[in-house]
């Protein structure tokens, strides 16, 4: 009996130290397959500012030049005033500030009443083509002498100072268009002789074409005797339209068809002394 007690306690000795010893293995084992503990909290990545790009600046795009600027002068009014003014500025020579004009010899129009009419529709062809027009006056019944119509183009600094009246002579027989600047000896703005020159040189061209005008009956007359061209610091020429003295001439003047030519002639006289202008100021560029 004491033997066989003897091995059977060796035999529980040896399966509690076995299992002991499973015990302790698969301990180990479990701590060797757990991640580290981390020695610092994790920190999240910080995410990149967005760069942002600016957007390139737009070309600024080059200012439109303006319109040309058209002052057109209905020539006279319903009522003169002779009250003398100076023929140019600080001029001891005087002249009426303005008169009523003359009259058609067959129709009794009076010139300052043709003068209106044609200039509103010679604005209202301008217009139509682009031009920006201002008229000294729109109504017969206004006071206004020939330095201060003048002095309206001035202050606009108009393109063209252009002044419609219409002619008359003793001789009954003297007919055709004519354009009236200053000389180049003008004591008061002869530094725009050239430019006064070419614009009646163009206008004086195109009416006469337009009205069917043969060449020995278009004038271009030269004087330092009209007050509005010696005050005009602008281009500016007077247009004598036709003349009322002659019987025939007067009616084409009253007639609507006609009238229409005159404008169509001054407007392509216009368009055509600007691009002249404006090739001068490109040709004369370094």
């Amino acid at each position: 009996m004491k033997r066989k007690t003897k091995q059977t306690l060796l035999a529980l000795t040896l399966i509690v130290g076995g299992v002991a010893l499973f015990v302790l293995s698969a301990s180990l084992h479990q701590k060797m397959n757990e991640p580290p503990a981390p020695t610092h909290p994790p920190q999240q990545a910080a995410s990149a500012a967005p760069v942002l790009t600016p957007a390139p600046s737009p070309s600024p795009e080059p200012t439109p030049e303006p319109a040309p600027l058209i002052v057109i002068d209905p020539g006279h009014q319903a009522q003169g005033d002779s009250t003398p003014e100076p023929i140019g500025p600080g001029a001891s020579e005087m002249k009426a500030r303005v008169t009523d004009g003359t009259q058609g010899v067959v129709t009794g129009i009076p010139e300052y009443e043709l003068n209106l009419t044609v200039s509103l529709m010679l604005r209202d062809e301008l217009l139509s083509r682009g031009y920006r027009v201002v008229l000294t006056r729109e109504t017969n019944e206004v006071s206004l002498s020939n330095a201060e119509r003048a002095a309206i183009a001035n202050a606009l600094q108009a393109d063209a100072f252009v002044r419609i009246h219409a002619n008359a002579d003793e001789d009954p027989s003297v007919r055709g268009v004519m354009t009236i600047c200053i000389t180049p000896q003008n004591p008061y703005n002869s530094a725009l002789y050239p430019s006064c020159r070419s614009l009646a040189d163009a206008l004086l061209q195109s009416l006469g074409e337009a009205v069917g005008c043969e060449e020995g009956r278009r004038t271009l007359w030269e004087t330092d005797t009209m007050s509005g061209l010696n005050y005009s610091l602008v281009p500016a020429c007077i247009v004598e339209m036709g003349y009322m003295s002659n019987p025939e001439e007067d009616l084409l003047l009253a007639d609507d068809a006609y009238r229409h030519q005159i404008v169509l002639g001054l407007a392509d006289g216009l368009d055509a002394w600007l691009a002249g202008q404006s090739e001068s100021t490109t040709q004369g560029r370094p």
